[in-house]
């Protein structure tokens, strides 16, 4: 059983449960939760309860003991008797109809109660038959609708890369601003918090030419249909392969909008309690006291001022735990790009980047680096072009002969940790780096034990100062390798070996779930790009993004350090 088919129960459950009119929104939302974080957990829920029981799934975020119970239940019998008696009541594939833009859970039901349908091929088929447009409620308009929405969903199956996303949502924002109609524009939704992947894209404006600011929306190059248009909000579906929605807001209530619009659900539904208890209404309009006055609707920050509680960075907002910490004033600083001085994962022409060395320090320098570490692959990788012994210490002479000016740069290499555990390269050679980053990038297969044991072995080795992109995941194509984090952790704290947060985007690894199960170890954390080209030195901010969503401040992370400090934390 992997965790993606226990959180899809647990999301049909809600689903059908919004059906139901004898179940509370609050019993819908606990399902919704659950299933949420059983989808970003990187360990199998069935290891979590195998080693504490009921117990250990009840300490994850938003499992109480009903749900814990259910899971257990799966664990042990492969069902739950309340999914399968509501799958009885309810045979329809919610999962994939309610992901088909305009089919609601309540749409699905008619469907199926007027023509039996009960998944997507039922849909295609009832479609081809033009028997969806004689229905009371729905029309021909309405058949056409559906079947764009087939199209799209298919389009858009599995979520864009944030690296994608962000730059596109970047895009239309500059665009929007260099047209003068805007008074204020920025973006929300799951991008501003950076997510590592996104579903779709949500802007939020103030304007007093609304309906200019929307034609000009509707008509920018890479819009590819108008989905709704209006004067406060309008969704269009771009050429990229995702929705964008724009929404016009009133001055006095953008900053409950943008606290709203960014979300999380989880955090917001935890917010609003909170505004509750203390006597005050809260929604995307505003916050309101007793008598309806909004007291903090225009400004985001003063709203979780107002309630008595630290402003919590987006990339924290996702029910994990922050609200009770901004309540007890103790929201840690977290880690900036702007802390970062140098990048220490980056790769040349000399195996499979496309840059010189002098080009990718160049490009260092323009960012503000103080420092860069080199660091090709090892022979063992031949689809890289993986270097020997003889071909590192030929370069090592080479960067030291090299004149980089005001940056240090230092000698390493991405180091393959093989099948026995053992280092691609001589000890010999190793000695002669500032800096070894090792990694994984064969046998992926292994089972847990044996890749837990084969990585350990690597960082006891006394040569390895970090561990590279941990999982080994590339997102939407490959998933994690079994790996016990928390005994590579404890292998990192005995041996000063850093656990790399990996910038790439398909990458992302260590994720946000990850890095804040081990940031309980007493352990430092490197965020490195893997760049294999000089514009690959931007992909930081993706990197920084999950260690702010990991909750790390700046002291956790080596690359913040000056190099003086850094080659002596290197040097232990």
């Amino acid at each position: 059983m992997d965790n993606k088919e226990i959180a899809n129960i647990l999301n049909e459950i809600a689903l059908m449960l919004s059906l139901d009119e004898s179940a509370s929104k609050f019993e819908v939302r606990a399902y919704q939760k659950a299933a949420f974080t059983i989808s970003t957990l990187q360990e199998p829920i069935s290891d979590i309860y195998k080693r504490g029981g009921i117990k250990a799934l009840m300490e994850l975020p938003g499992i109480g003991k009903t749900i814990a119970l259910h899971i257990e239940e799966y664990i042990k019998n492969g069902k739950i008797k309340k999914y399968e008696m509501l799958k009885k009541k309810y045979p329809i594939d919610f999962n994939n109809l309610t992901s088909i833009t305009g089919m609601g859970a309540k749409r699905a039901l008619l469907l199926y109660k007027k023509l039996g349908i009960k998944n997507m091929d039922d849909l295609k088929k009832a479609l081809e038959q033009h028997r969806i447009s004689s229905l009371e409620g729905f029309g021909e308009r309405s058949e056409e609708l559906i079947k764009k929405g087939i199209e799209l969903y298919e389009k858009s199956k599995g979520r864009m890369l944030l690296g994608d996303a962000l730059p596109i949502a970047e895009s239309i924002v500059k665009r929007l601003k260099e047209s003068n109609l805007v008074d204020k524009i920025m973006i929300a939704g799951s991008t501003r918090r950076m997510r590592e992947t996104v579903g779709d894209l949500d802007i939020l404006a103030i304007s007093k030419k609304q309906e200019q600011v929307m034609d000009f929306f509707t008509s920018l190059d890479n819009v590819e249909r108008i989905v709704s248009k209006g004067p406060t909000k309008t969704t269009v579906w771009l050429k990229e392969g995702l929705s964008c929605d724009l929404r016009v807001l009133e001055p006095e209530s953008f900053g409950a909008a943008v606290q709203y619009f960014t979300g999380s659900k989880e955090h917001n539904i935890e917010l609003r309690q909170v505004a509750i208890s203390k006597g005050y209404k809260l929604n995307e309009y505003g916050l309101f006291d007793k008598n309806n006055k909004n007291i903090g609707g225009d400004d985001e920050k003063s709203i979780y001022e107002k309630l008595g509680m630290d402003y919590i960075p987006p990339e924290m907002r996702e029910g994990r735990g922050e609200i009770a910490l901004a309540e007890k004033h103790k929201i840690p600083k977290l880690v900036e790009l702007t802390d970062i001085q140098g990048d220490l994962h980056t790769h040349t022409k000399e195996t499979d980047g496309a840059n010189s060395a002098e080009e990718m320090v160049d490009e260092a320098k323009k960012i503000g680096y103080k420092y860069i570490a080199i660091t090709n692959h090892t022979k063992s990788l031949r689809i890289a072009r993986g270097m020997n012994d003889l071909q590192f210490i030929k370069f090592f002479k080479k960067l030291e002969n090299t004149d980089f000016g005001d940056i240090k740069v230092l000698k390493g290499a991405e180091v393959d940790i093989l099948e026995d555990g053992t280092l691609d390269l001589e000890n010999k050679t190793l000695k002669e780096m500032d800096c070894v980053i090792a990694a994984v990038h064969s046998k992926l297969s292994m089972s847990e034990e044996e890749m837990t044991k084969r990585v350990i072995k690597a960082l006891d080795s006394g040569y390895v100062n970090i561990f590279a992109h941990p999982t080994g995941r590339l997102i939407n194509e490959r998933e994690p390798y079994k790996i016990n984090l928390e005994k590579v952790a404890e292998a990192a704290e005995r041996n000063n070996v850093a656990l790399e947060i990996n910038s790439f985007p398909n990458r992302l690894d260590l994720n946000d779930s990850n890095i804040l199960m081990l940031s309980k170890y007493n352990l430092m954390f490197s965020i490195n790009t893997d760049s294999h080209r000089t514009s690959h030195l931007y992909y930081m901010r993706f990197g920084i993004g999950m260690a702010r969503r990991g909750w790390l401040t700046k002291k956790q992370i080596i690359n913040t350090m000056d190099y003086k400090s850094l080659i002596s934390w290197l040097g232990k």
